[in-house]
């Protein structure tokens, strides 16, 4: 059966166009813009309406992919300015959580960042995006490079001619991860006393946020870089690949990792968190009172999307696991409900009895 609508401004055209003059092609117009104006509002694109300022804060080793997708994004809506500030990811929780910064995204190299420094009082739910590995990233002018392998790592490291730097575990999950896979490495290579040897040299060589450390590789300043295996290939690096028992890249491996563990500063000034290890994960969410919600929401479909943010991430070596289990499932915005699933709840005594 026809609408009405349809019956309504499709019939008088037999009349209309057996007119003639001026007063035709008026209405010939005016029949167009009734027959063609729903279509036109169905074809309108959201981008009109989303506008303004996208404050993201978002970790170093985030950079260049989301600078990609930002560009990407900006085409799709051409009425939003987006507005990326970079810093080791426990470093953007509290510049939300203790210096009252405003965001829209916020988006960590660590999940649990946003879970332990910002839920429930600044953020009340966070979606796991994407997965990534530790590496030795060095250049090809660094000391040592041609004789490195996956089993004398450490011991290049060692040598008192060669320098490494790492990042800062209170500022950045790079940072604390590097510790983790050195006290992994000291039981995977069974070398006593490791650990504290390796982190007791080169001190002087830790900074914020890992991709800080950049620029000291490529001036020669340092030979090696405990970082990312994305960021090396984003920078046309070297990277030493590690032992999946030790790369904290595999969750199957997360029984190994949680061996291992860290005190990191804490939410109050004087307190401290105990990390341990655990396979690598970033999250992202909106915090509580975002300035521009209607854009971050928009971006947040943006990035999540296998078609546009994921594959650019991808792209750049860091893999989607989208849609992934979040154990805040159910403060998740409805429209980014398709990018996530409820976390499995715990088995019972009665499902092992069935």
């Amino acid at each position: 059966m026809q609408s009405a609508f349809y019956q309504n401004t499709v019939m008088p055209t037999r009349v209309l166009f057996m007119k003639t003059g001026s007063h035709s092609l008026l209405n010939i117009a005016l029949l167009l813009i009734i027959l063609t104006g729903p279509l036109m509002l169905k074809a309108m694109d959201t981008s009109n309406t989303v506008s303004g300022d996208l404050i993201i804060f978002h970790a170093g080793s985030l950079s260049v992919p989301f600078k990609q997708i930002s560009v990407a994004f900006q085409r799709k809506y051409p009425l939003v300015r987006v507005k990326s500030e970079a810093a080791g990811s426990r470093v953007c929780a509290r510049k939300i959580s203790e210096l009252g910064k405003s965001c829209d995204v916020f988006a960590s190299a660590d999940i649990s960042v946003i879970d332990t420094l910002l839920i429930p009082r600044h953020a009340a739910w966070s979606i796991p995006f994407a997965v990534n590995e530790l590496s030795i990233v060095y250049h090809k002018t660094s000391r040592h490079a041609g004789e490195i392998t996956t089993g004398n790592w450490y011991r290049i490291l060692m040598k008192s001619d060669v320098r490494f730097g790492r990042s800062d575990p209170n500022s950045d999950p790079c940072g604390y991860r590097a510790v983790l896979t050195i006290k992994l490495a000291e039981s995977f290579y069974q070398q006593k006393d490791l650990a504290a040897e390796m982190l007791k040299k080169d001190t002087r060589y830790i900074r914020p946020k890992e991709t800080d450390l950049l620029a000291l590789l490529e001036e020669g300043e340092i030979d090696y870089i405990f970082l990312y295996r994305s960021v090396a290939g984003q920078h046309d690096l070297k990277a030493l690949l590690l032992p999946d028992s030790i790369n904290l890249k595999n969750p199957a491996c997360n029984a190994v990792y949680s061996s291992a563990s860290v005190d990191v500063s804490g939410t109050a000034p004087g307190t401290t968190i105990t990390k341990k290890g655990e396979a690598i994960v970033y999250g992202v969410t909106i915090p509580t009172g975002a300035p521009n919600s209607r854009a971050a929401l928009a971006f947040m479909k943006f990035l999540l999307d296998p078609e546009n943010g994921m594959k650019i991430m991808a792209k750049n070596g860091q893999d989607s696991i989208v849609p992934s289990p979040t154990s805040t499932y159910e403060h998740i915005p409805p429209e980014l409900k398709p990018f996530v699933k409820p976390w499995p709840k715990p088995a019972t005594p009665e499902d092992s009895a069935r």
